[in-house]
């Protein structure tokens, strides 16, 4: 009977009950003597009851039965998560990816959590300050089976395979070309439809927030209005074999079991959810003189720090727009960065490295690392004609950029074997062009 449907805003004080049971949401109270239905009343709390309002983050969940009612956890070994930032030596060099390899199906099941390959990141879960960056490819769905992440939120980047996510709160499908935020604490499923591969930036100890617009003024970037939160959805489903919770739990995983899906959730409301958002939403801004903008301009997401205006982690895109600067070399500009800039592909080419950089690939740019484009890209962009030209046309590159000095992982330098060791070579062609005779 189902059909997705979702409730518009981010950041919103939602109300959401399944039409099955009319009138789950108690009137006037979070907490009756006696809950509609016969439900248990449940608070899941983003922030601390002592935030201001307006970082204030919590929502009242009515379920058939608490979360308290499971078995005990225990160490879960499974896929390739850490945070051990040491296990092999810092690398300065430019790092380039070749796409992720996905597991065919009959040879090695992977889903969604046994999928998950931590790359790169920064920080401690339980000191609740630091990113990680993972890389999930995965072919079968979760089944009789949840996640949820003690440590912090995921953003969840989809680059092929659709991704349909069971949630508390309700169902979300989220395609290439959309992400979702899961933030932490809240359990959800994946369900998958063939080989499925994508990114996820995790932060700890920070939600994402819509960035300020400053002198942009009221509109544009990503518009409240785009994102989508699930409405209710529950299944009343005993199972007696054994349901599977698995936690996220500084930055190790646990599992428990209990007899009924944890799905169970009748109505709620709050202002503490997952949310989606499809990235053609973004009102691009750009310059229409001279010159290159810096590519904040271009910020979704972004998960705030105590330092005014340094981003623990900054979600941005590059997409398709229009490039009108005159007198003016139009590509990203080369460039030496106190932050890590980690990008990754979904579809097309990106505009400064046509070679090499390909989708469910990726690339890290450590603290300090020189880069920018490469040496066709330059010659081709110094003598074009400048006309107004549509730039990244069918294409979506998007960057993961952090304050903090990102470490990438025993797997991302050695144990995927994927690592790109010719991609210093795109900038040995770039040749002098200095003539001190000429102006």
């Amino acid at each position: 009977w189902f059909i997705l449907q979702y409730m518009s805003g981010f950041g919103n004080e939602h109300v959401s009950e399944d039409p099955r049971c009319p009138g789950a949401l108690p009137e006037g109270q979070n907490n009756p003597q006696v809950c509609p239905y016969g439900l248990y009343a449940e608070q899941l709390s983003g922030s601390a009851f002592t935030c201001p309002r307006p970082t204030n983050k919590r929502s009242w969940l009515y379920r058939i039965l608490p979360s308290v009612c499971h078995k005990p956890f225990k160490p879960l070994k499974e896929g390739q998560l850490t945070h051990d930032w040491d296990e092999v030596e810092p690398d300065p060099n430019q790092l380039r990816w070749k796409p992720f390899e996905i597991p065919k199906a009959p040879q090695n099941k992977l889903d969604f959590v046994s999928g998950l390959h931590t790359l790169c990141g920064a920080g401690d879960p339980r000191g609740r300050n630091g990113i990680a960056v993972h890389i999930f490819v995965c072919n079968t769905s979760m089944l009789d089976r949840c996640l949820y992440n003690s440590d912090g939120d995921f953003l969840i980047v989809p680059q092929q395979g659709k991704l349909l996510i069971t949630t508390e709160f309700g169902k979300m499908l989220v395609e290439p070309n959309e992400i979702c935020v899961i933030q932490q604490g809240m359990r959800f499923s994946v369900e998958v439809f063939g080989e499925t591969r994508g990114y996820i930036l995790e932060v700890y100890g920070a939600h994402f927030e819509l960035p300020d617009l400053g002198p942009i003024g009221a509109n544009g970037l990503a518009n409240p209005r785009d994102f989508l939160v699930p409405v209710a959805w529950y299944e009343d489903r005993q199972v007696p074999g054994g349901y599977t919770v698995i936690s996220k739990y500084q930055g190790k995983l646990f599992a428990a079991q209990q007899d009924f899906s944890p799905f169970n959730v009748v109505a709620w409301h709050g202002n503490y959810t997952p949310y989606k958002y499809h990235l053609e939403k973004f009102m691009v801004i750009n310059s229409v003189a001279f010159d290159h903008a810096d590519p904040s301009i271009f910020t979704v997401l972004t998960a705030k720090t105590t330092r005014p205006g340094v981003a623990l982690a900054d979600f941005v895109i590059f997409p398709p727009r229009w490039g009108v600067a005159d007198n003016t070399f139009r590509p990203p500009y080369y460039h030496r960065n106190c932050m890590s800039e980690f990008m990754g592909l979904i579809k097309g080419h990106y505009e400064a490295k046509e070679e090499g950089f390909q989708p469910g690939g990726a690339s890290l740019h450590s603290m300090m690392t020189p880069h920018g484009p490469d040496a066709d890209c330059f010659e081709k962009a110094s003598k074009a004609k400048l006309e107004p030209e549509r730039v990244a046309e069918g294409t979506m590159a998007f960057m993961f950029e952090s304050s903090l000095s990102l470490a990438v992982t025993k797997w991302g330098l050695q144990t995927s074997n994927r690592l790109d060791k010719n991609y210093y070579k795109c900038w040995e062609p770039l040749k002098r062009h200095f003539n001190p005779k000429c102006k």
